[in-house]
């Protein structure tokens, strides 16, 4: 009896340490590619081939096509809200099958993100840090059989590459060469405060209700002297020309203004914003967002 109890707990615990091995992390698809045919399913498909116990997730599929910028911003919106570890698989790659190189970045904080290196990466770099970077080896990760096919390097190079990292397939060290520890950068305006005057730029749409988002942190807001309560004057340029120009109330909630006034406000990520209370200030004003859009506050 002895002998039998000593082996069923040896099994277990074998089992439990393949059940680890195998589920590994979580990972996490970002595309321009829409749920409208079967691209995405596709690529979700290849990951759960290669682990069946692999957990994968979205974080959207909506991005506008080939608007690397909206690429590189969600990423930075929401990778440091998962865990350590956690494999990101970026696909907006207008470039495919171009000289563009496709790679692995490993942050500081500990999560990775397969992409090409097109300007995705920009954000990511800036916030979370660059601890590794490494250029995926399509002749060891890559499908089988898909070596034929230049158009569909999301399913064939990076949901199979991020899907094997993620599950303990392969190892970081295993994606391919490293490469030196910088990305290929979208020039903005980042956010800077001079003689009492901001200037940053609109980081994305609240795309849902047409508000806009800046990079402008209310830690800068407030240094200018702007408490709630009080108006803000804000300047909104296209490409360096003048296109916007009004004063906002800085408000704590939408609630604080009638329905269909302007107001300013700090969003969840407790940057400068600013809408219309149950209205799309966007469609409005046609203001969008992007490195051509800047913002300059004052008192």
């Amino acid at each position: 009896m002895k002998r039998i109890a000593f082996c069923f707990i040896i099994g277990y615990l074998m089992m439990s340490c393949t059940e680890k091995s195998t589920s590994g992390n979580a990972l996490v698809l970002q595309t321009d590619f829409g749920q409208k045919d079967g691209a995405v399913s596709a690529m979700k498909g290849v990951a759960s081939a290669v682990s069946s116990d692999l957990k994968i997730y979205d974080l959207t599929h909506e991005i506008p096509a080939y608007n690397i910028w909206e690429a590189a911003y969600r990423l930075e919106q929401t990778v440091s809200y998962w865990p350590a570890g956690t494999v990101f698989v970026s696909v907006v790659d207008p470039g495919v099958g171009t000289s563009r190189k496709s790679v692995v970045l490993k942050t500081r904080s500990g999560h990775y993100v397969v992409t090409p290196d097109n300007g995705t990466l920009t954000l990511v770099a800036e916030s979370l840090g660059i601890e590794s970077i490494r250029e995926i080896d399509s002749t060891r990760n890559r499908r089988e059989g898909s070596s034929a096919s230049y158009t569909f390097h999301g399913r064939d190079v990076y949901a199979y590459t991020g899907a094997r990292l993620a599950s303990g397939r392969i190892s970081f060290e295993e994606i391919g060469p490293e490469l030196p520890k910088d990305v290929l950068r979208i020039k903005y305006q980042s956010a800077r405060i001079d003689s009492l005057k901001i200037k940053g730029s609109i980081s994305i749409l609240d795309i849902q209700y047409g508000n806009i988002w800046t990079n402008i942190p209310d830690s800068l807001v407030y240094r200018i002297g702007v408490k709630y309560g009080d108006s803000i004057s804000v300047k909104v340029y296209k490409m360096d020309s003048l296109f916007y120009s009004s004063k906002f109330l800085l408000a704590r909630t939408f609630g604080e203004v009638p329905e269909g006034k302007n107001l300013a406000y700090f969003n969840s990520l407790m940057k400068f914003s600013f809408a219309i209370n149950m209205g799309n200030f966007s469609e409005t004003y046609r203001i969008y967002s992007g490195p051509e859009w800047t913002v300059k506050l004052n008192k």
